[in-house]
């Protein structure tokens, strides 16, 4: 897809998706793409992020993966990177590859890691420039000093020449600044991870978690807003129940970002994304996938459509 066709949803910026009383029940959307999968083989990677003795702190396998997603209709899945350490990163984008190539899994096409700060980010990039599993690099920004880094902008220019996205990954307070960035990389398609990064706590329900919101409410609100103008985003809906404590995950803790993100992005610059496993450390993939299906129940039957499957399929151009 190039960027001309990616612009589809220039014309629809704020608009909301509309209440269809007579829409079809969540079982009836059919097949799902999961555009945010996690793969890791701790003897083959190093995932210097994991915490020793934590609960991620195994591998998670394809089988894995399979058993997780069983019943639930994923028939596609996007792999995103694990952020391996720094000198794996190579490693882990060509061990995908072949993983994409094995036609028997779910796992068709892949964001990989790569350093887009770095000199050397060219030369790495190149090497994928012809593959038809690797759609995009993802690499978190977590310093306002890097959005004004000239390799940044230089790279990310260079991804949307190659017809590849980049994943955002910010903290709420920098998705402002994030905003600017496209402006200055109009030829480039972005992806905002984890519906920003918000923090469901934020929103004003009555809830004792044993800690204090990450974020203001309404500041995340507006860095929504902002960033949505810009015509080469797209936001996935994903991560934002693992930041939910076990057992306390509902549709009303979850729907405050889900419902202002869908209406914000619009029906068709939204995607779903299980961040599996990351998401069991508030509840396993099947009670995210079922929460997200009661929170957008009552939108459309083709907007449900759009959001599970029929968006990364346009996006990533899939088979």
């Amino acid at each position: 897809m190039n960027r001309r066709q990616f612009l589809f949803g220039s014309a629809v910026l704020a608009v909301g998706c509309q209440v269809n009383a007579r829409s079809k029940r969540p079982e009836s959307i059919g097949p799902i793409v999961d555009t945010h999968q996690h793969l890791w083989d701790l003897s083959r990677f190093r995932l210097p992020w994991l915490k020793a003795g934590g609960e991620l702190t195994r591998d998670f396998t394809m089988a894995d993966y399979r058993k997780a997603t069983k019943g639930l209709g994923v028939t596609k899945s996007v792999y995103m990177e694990v952020a391996v350490a720094p000198d794996q990163k190579l490693a882990e984008a060509e061990h995908i590859v072949e993983v994409c190539a094995d036609k028997s899994n779910p796992t068709c096409a892949a964001v990989i890691g790569g350093l887009i700060l770095e000199d050397g980010f060219k030369d790495y990039i190149m090497r994928f420039a012809s593959s038809p599993y690797i759609k995009g690099v993802r690499h978190a920004l977590n310093h306002p000093r890097q959005f004004e880094d000239d390799r940044l902008i230089q790279n990310l220019r260079l991804l949307g020449s190659l017809n590849m996205s980049f994943d955002l990954v910010v903290p709420p307070k920098l998705i402002v600044q994030a905003a600017k960035l496209l402006e200055r990389c109009g030829d480039t398609r972005f992806i905002l991870d984890h519906c920003g990064n918000a923090d469901p706590l934020a929103f004003g329900l009555d809830l004792d978690w044993g800690r204090k919101p990450q974020h203001d409410a309404d500041a995340w609100k507006r860095g929504i807003e902002t960033l949505a103008r810009q015509p080469n985003v797209i936001c996935k809906i994903s991560g934002i129940i693992a930041r939910v404590p076990k057992g306390r995950a509902n549709a009303e803790v979850l729907s405050p970002v889900v419902n202002h993100c869908l209406d914000t992005f619009g029906p068709d610059r939204v995607i779903f994304g299980s961040d599996w496993p990351v998401c069991t450390r508030g509840a396993p993939l099947r009670v995210w996938t079922n929460l997200l299906r009661e929170i957008v129940r009552e939108r459309s039957s083709a907007d449900q459509r759009k959001l599970f499957r029929r968006n990364a399929n346009r996006f990533y151009g899939l088979a």
